[in-house]
């Protein structure tokens, strides 16, 4: 008897944030569309009304303030345990934490932070442009760490969107889908950007990828299977009609766990193009407890992080403000933690 192997294991329709699988603990896709400024890359005030300033998760009007008033945002805010990648479409981010490192970034750009045994950072996202909207898109994606890293130094990432490789393929018919790959080996990639040293990326077979996929109206692109065998993958189509996945007919954004052993034909069956984003690894195998903003092992040890947290602040807050920006014109840069500085240019085209 022939058995047939089921390509999507399982599937949910996408919310803002987005279930995930060990490795990874959480995926949040930020799409927000702000307003002109008002004039000091704050929101207007006018927006205020209705929303419940603090607390803001509201998209009320097609945005969200989250903790920002009246720069939205996230202010000065702890982690340990754990690693966040931003990957940022459009827009800027103002990154500052407690190791005195800062950056602006956006455009395609991404950022790997390994929190480690400790860090306060804050993301704010400063309106430039006081004279047309200012639209925000990222995903914010949380990698654990195995237990022998959760307790390591703090380690500060930028991939700079000129650096972050991209490969193009075309199908038969000359339709084509662009990959970028963020993490992760790809046939047609030379070289990767490394991961952070401790990160579980960086062990010897965890098969971590982070990709982002565009296929053009009927393009068809066969995704390679994973290397492990014990690989987890996680795919989510965010943007777009329709499209097939292994043979079948996806019409809704959804979140899909799919069978990583087997090569996956992806088509797009729409008249628009179709955005994917593919989070795959070897899973760590360990248990998670999770507070917050911490995630370790065991119960004990989140009681440990929330003292510790009270007793040293993780190193404490270099910065005037809780959530500092780095002013007015449109740069790209990134302040390592020492004196080395990237200075970039402010106009990308987005990823």
């Amino acid at each position: 008897m022939t058995t047939t192997r089921k390509t999507i294991l399982e599937s949910v329709p996408l919310g803002p944030r987005w279930p995930c699988l060990d490795p990874f603990l959480f995926c949040a896709h930020h799409d927000d569309t702000y307003p002109a400024s008002n004039g000091e890359m704050g929101v207007q005030a006018v927006e205020f009304e209705g929303r419940e300033m603090g607390s803001d998760f509201s998209a009320k009007d097609g945005f969200s303030m989250y903790h920002g008033e009246p720069i939205p945002g996230f202010p000065g805010h702890p982690h340990r345990g754990f690693e966040t990648v931003t990957l940022v479409r459009k827009g800027r981010i103002d990154h500052a934490d407690s190791l005195g490192a800062a950056a602006r970034f956006g455009g395609g750009d991404v950022q790997w932070l390994t929190a480690g045994k400790g860090i306060q950072h804050s993301e704010m996202f400063p309106l430039l442009n006081s004279d047309k909207p200012n639209p925000l898109e990222l995903f914010q994606i949380w990698l654990n760490l195995p237990a022998k890293n959760k307790m390591v130094e703090p380690h500060f990432t930028m991939f700079w969107n000129e650096q972050i490789p991209r490969v193009t393929f075309s199908d038969a018919a000359g339709k084509k889908t662009k990959v970028t790959v963020v993490a992760g080996a790809l046939e047609g990639v030379d070289k990767t950007l490394p991961p952070p040293p401790e990160s579980w990326a960086s062990e010897a077979g965890s098969d971590v990828a982070i990709w982002t996929l565009e296929l053009e109206p009927g393009a068809r692109w066969t995704m390679p299977k994973a290397a492990g065998a014990e690989t987890h993958r996680m795919l989510y189509f965010f943007q777009g009609k329709s499209m097939l996945v292994g043979g079948e007919a996806v019409k809704q954004h959804l979140a899909m766990h799919i069978d990583a052993h087997s090569d996956l034909e992806l088509v797009n069956t729409g008249d628009d193009t179709v955005e994917l984003l593919l989070l795959q690894g070897k899973p760590i195998g360990e248990a998670v407890s999770q507070y917050g903003p911490f995630v370790m092992n065991t119960q004990e040890e989140i009681m440990q992080a929330m003292q510790d947290y009270r007793r040293t602040q993780f190193g404490g807050w270099p910065w005037k403000d809780n959530d500092p920006v780095h002013g007015a014109e449109d740069r790209r840069f990134a302040r390592y933690p020492g004196a080395s500085e990237d200075d970039l240019p402010p106009v990308v085209a987005t990823a």
